[in-house]
């Protein structure tokens, strides 16, 4: 995983709207899927209680990206950032709590 942090791009989560985001899958391995899920709940679940910054690896249409933010809540489609920001389920890599 920290290889992948290494070489993303950090992006504010005020800029994530104006992102591009794929319909395709960026987790192929359903284990990998079913820990994205669980960590998201947490994370939400932190954000929400103690407001706790975790960090987001995601990729657009162009690159691997990070942002650090709460987690206000997860849908079937997508998270809810500060400021109803969306990041499609889909196309995040790995929660870092």
């Amino acid at each position: 995983m920290e290889a992948i942090l290494q070489k993303a791009e950090l992006v504010e989560k005020e800029n994530i709207g104006q992102l591009h985001f794929p319909q395709t899958e960026v987790v192929t391995d359903e284990a990998a899927r079913k820990l994205r899920l669980k960590d998201l709940s947490d994370a939400t679940i932190l954000g929400n209680i103690e407001h706790n910054k975790v960090k987001i690896v995601f990729e657009d249409d162009k690159s691997v990206k990070y942002t650090e933010t709460t987690i206000w809540a997860v849908g079937d489609n997508n998270i809810v950032l500060k400021s109803g920001i969306t990041i499609p389920l889909h196309r995040i890599h790995r929660i870092i709590i």
